[in-house]
């Protein structure tokens, strides 16, 4: 999963938004760095990150790609999956897409101690509208060139938006099969987030 996807699943409030983008740009141990419901939300970050990693319907996507992509086809789907995510918004949100993006960028905005790098680009995020932005097909392969930048062997993207129009179909069928899975699975992990504070501070009535 990608910047859309990880906060249209984190929960919405500012702090879980903040938590879920944080999840692409914060790495280690999280206990005592940020508020408490930013770490929440950085630690279901990474649990929706182990929970698409070792799904079989990802590893049949991975498996549609050529034997010599497959190291970087999980990179190549997460963003190729925002694009199915913004392209199929109304299936799966209740708010509109651009409603919900100016969301997001003033939440950042407001928030004067982002982590460095996404300090760095939060302003080009919003100027550019890089989430709602992701409906568009071809932001895909700019988005993968940026990538391939920040990699110690930018080669391992060259290609790819080749082999996504070749895919493009399987490729968005595995998107709408899994993605109400993975939504399932965050909104159980957010209700029970929601539980175990409730019972954290529920008052001790036992004598």
């Amino acid at each position: 999963m990608n910047y859309l996807a990880h906060l249209h699943l984190g929960g919405q409030r500012p702090s879980q938004l903040l938590g879920s983008l944080y999840g692409d740009f914060v790495k280690g141990l999280l206990p005592g760095r940020f508020a408490p419901e930013i770490e929440a939300a950085i630690r279901l970050h990474r649990r929706i990150d182990a929970f698409t990693d070792a799904h079989p319907l990802i590893k049949r996507a991975v498996s549609r790609f050529p034997q010599g992509r497959r190291r970087y086809a999980g990179i190549v789907l997460d963003v190729f999956f925002d694009h199915c995510l913004g392209r199929d918004w109304e299936r799966y949100a209740d708010v509109p897409l651009d409603v919900f993006t100016g969301n997001v960028y003033r939440v950042l905005a407001d928030e004067p101690e982002l982590p460095e790098r996404l300090a760095l680009i939060a302003p080009r995020m919003a100027a550019q509208d890089w989430l709602g932005s992701y409906r568009d097909f071809e932001v895909v392969g700019d988005a993968l060139a940026g990538i391939s930048r920040r990699l110690s062997r930018p080669e391992g993207l060259a290609g790819a938006m080749q082999e996504l129009r070749g895919l493009y179909q399987p490729l968005s069928e595995d998107f709408s099969e899994f993605y109400p899975q993975v939504q399932a699975f965050a909104q159980a992990a957010l209700a029970d987030g929601r539980d175990s504070t409730a019972g954290s501070t529920a008052p001790n009535n036992a004598t």
